[in-house]
C-alpha cells in the first residue's frame, strides 16, 4: 500500500464516522510532529488541523473528534425521528375509542 502524505505528514491512522474521516499525520522533523485532520469520506481535502507534539495526544484528539462526530450524528438522527414519532402518536390517538 502506498504512503499517503499531506503537507509533509505521513497519514498513519484513520477513523471513519458517517461521511467524515479523521486522520493522524506524522512528520518526524516538524516542530509539531503529529496532526489530526478531518476530511469528507473518500476525499483527500484535509481541514481543521490540530497540531500536537506527542503521539498519545494525537490519538486522544483523534478519538475525541470521532466521538464528537458520533454525538452530532446521534443528535441529528434523534431530531429527524421526532416528527415521525409525533405523527405516529397522533395517528394512534385518533383511532382510540372515546371514553
Amino acid at each position: 500500500m502506498e504512503k499517503e502524505i499531506n503537507a509533509g505528514y505521513v497519514i498513519t491512522d484513520r477513523l471513519t464516522v458517517g461521511n467524515s474521516e479523521f486522520v493522524i499525520g506524522q512528520h518526524d522533523t516538524a516542530p509539531a510532529q503529529f496532526v489530526t485532520w478531518q476530511c469528507k469520506k473518500g476525499e483527500k481535502d484535509y481541514f481543521w488541523g490540530h497540531y500536537l507534539g506527542d503521539r498519545l495526544d494525537a490519538v486522544e484528539d483523534l478519538c475525541k473528534r470521532a466521538l464528537k462526530e458520533i454525538a452530532y450524528l446521534r443528535t441529528f438522527q434523534q431530531e429527524k425521528n421526532i416528527p415521525e414519532k409525533t405523527a405516529q402518536q397522533a395517528k394512534k390517538k385518533k383511532h382510540e375509542p372515546e371514553r
